[in-house]
């Protein structure tokens, strides 16, 4: 019976590592969503004359940013 609970309580904890990668993983693909709209407006801005390419280069800074700590697979989806 203790090995039955022990395989269980294990499987149950891989089911939570593996709920929390998965959390991460989403996580991670929202917030570079929102990098690249914030970078878009921020180019578009620029070109209608209303925004700088400070600002732009700020959210062209934080993309990268963000690719060089979680990867690109954001730009993929």
């Amino acid at each position: 019976m203790a090995g039955f609970l022990d395989r269980a309580k294990e499987q149950a904890q891989r089911g939570l590592t593996q709920g929390k990668q998965k959390i991460d993983e989403v996580q991670s693909q929202r917030t570079g969503a929102d990098l690249l709209k914030k970078l878009g407006a921020a180019y578009y801005a620029e070109r209608q004359g209303t925004g700088s390419p400070q600002a732009t280069q700020q959210a062209m800074q934080a993309v990268e940013a963000h690719i060089a700590t979680n990867g690109d697979a954001f730009l993929r989806s």
